[in-house]
C-alpha cells in the first residue's frame, strides 16, 4: 500500500527527495505526519511534521538533512 501524500506540496516533494535517495518513509500515528530512516549505517532520522509553521522552510530542512546525511549530522 503506497503512504499517503502530505497535503503540502513543498514538503510532498522534499519526503519524495529523500525516497528518491533512498530513504524509507514510516507513517507515524502521533504528532509527526511520518519519519525518514537513512538507508546508510549512520541511522540518520528526520521528522516530518503534519502542520510545520513554515512549510517551504520545513521541507528546506528536510532536503538540506538528506543532503548532510553522509556526515551524521541529520540527527532530528
Amino acid at each position: 500500500m503506497p503512504r499517503p501524500r502530505h497535503p503540502n506540496k513543498h514538503i510532498e516533494a522534499a519526503i519524495r527527495y529523500a525516497e528518491v535517495n533512498g530513504w524509507k518513509a514510516e507513517i507515524s500515528n502521533a504528532h509527526a505526519f511520518c519519519k525518514l530512516y537513512c538507508p546508510q549505517a549512520c541511522k540518520c532520522l528526520i521528522s516530518v511534521w503534519s502542520t510545520p509553521k513554515v512549510p517551504e522552510n520545513h521541507a528546506r530542512r528536510i532536503r538540506r538533512d538528506v543532503d548532510l546525511c553522509g556526515e551524521g549530522k541529520a540527527q532530528r
